[in-house]
């Protein structure tokens, strides 16, 4: 390669966005491995009635981008999906959840979960929640002001009423200038700047990825 297009190439990478070290944090009991959980329930957010019935599995409008507001629905889809793209576990059905949740009085969260993990047979409940959900300002090819997401997700034994596995994802998107450390990431989805709704996708996607490996081998 010439020095020119060394050059033109280094500035591309320099160029190029990623998620940065550190941005998923794992916390779990030391048997959660053992714990045998293979029925899983997502547990849907409160929403309003119209938000609720809408399904897990229906895709957004490509041109639409989700509002703060409308975030814990679209973590709660994003991790019902990730749960089904893998084997070896059981995923409760949304409408089987959703049903069960809406029959339930206000009360003790903690409570109600495992009573909703009981009611579907489930051996875990997924509750998630949304910290922070910023949008990014710009196009995914020049971002003025990046994409900013962090939730958490917790796994609650329904035996045992205990959460057994728990995450954080945390990241603000940067430029591999500000991060060279993570040119692995541009393989998988090119040199673009990420919207909201899409690092909250990607950070689902490897978090789920973890329990899988944990819980479900």
């Amino acid at each position: 390669m010439t020095k020119p297009a060394l050059s033109v190439g280094l500035l591309l990478l320099l160029a190029a966005c990623s998620f940065g070290p550190g941005n998923l944090q794992i916390r779990q009991s030391t048997d959660v491995a053992e714990r045998k959980i293979r029925r899983i329930a997502v547990i849907p957010p409160a929403t309003t009635a119209a938000q609720a019935r809408a399904p897990f599995s229906a895709p957004a409008p490509a041109e639409t981008k989700v509002t703060e507001r409308e975030a814990p629905v679209l973590l709660a889809k994003l991790v019902y999906s990730a749960l089904n793209s893998y084997s070896n576990w059981q995923i409760v059905s949304e409408d089987e959840v959703r049903e069960v949740a809406e029959t339930l009085p206000p009360g003790d969260e903690s409570a109600r979960l495992k009573l909703i993990g009981e009611l579907v047979y489930a051996d875990a409940v997924i509750s998630g929640r949304i910290v922070r959900f910023r949008e990014r300002v710009g196009d995914p090819w020049g971002a003025k002001s990046p994409a900013s997401v962090a939730f958490n997700l917790d796994l609650i034994d329904v035996r045992r009423g205990d959460i057994a596995w728990s995450a954080r994802f945390d990241e603000t998107q940067k430029s591999l200038s500000e991060n060279l450390f993570l040119l692995g990431d541009i393989g998988q989805r090119g040199v673009r700047w990420l919207s909201a709704e899409q690092l909250t996708q990607e950070g689902v996607r490897k978090t789920v990825g973890q329990l899988h490996q944990l819980i479900a081998r």
